[in-house]
């Protein structure tokens, strides 16, 4: 059976640990009428236009 010739140390644990948490920030890109920040690939749900195409019908 395998066994470690040294302990490894609290640092390199630790830090080989602390990279399994990091999270992404989410993507987000302007919609092409009104300019606000959506998710890519759905439909803006200030304005309802979907790659400059009315897909919702919004009531102001």
């Amino acid at each position: 059976m395998a066994v470690p010739k040294r302990k490894t140390s609290k640092a390199r644990r630790d830090t080989r640990r602390s990279n399994v948490w990091k999270l992404e920030a989410p993507a987000f890109s302007k919609c092409t009428n009104c300019g606000e920040l959506t998710s890519p690939h759905k439909v803006c749900k200030n304005c309802g236009f979907y790659k400059g195409v009315e897909v919702i019908k919004k009531e102001a």
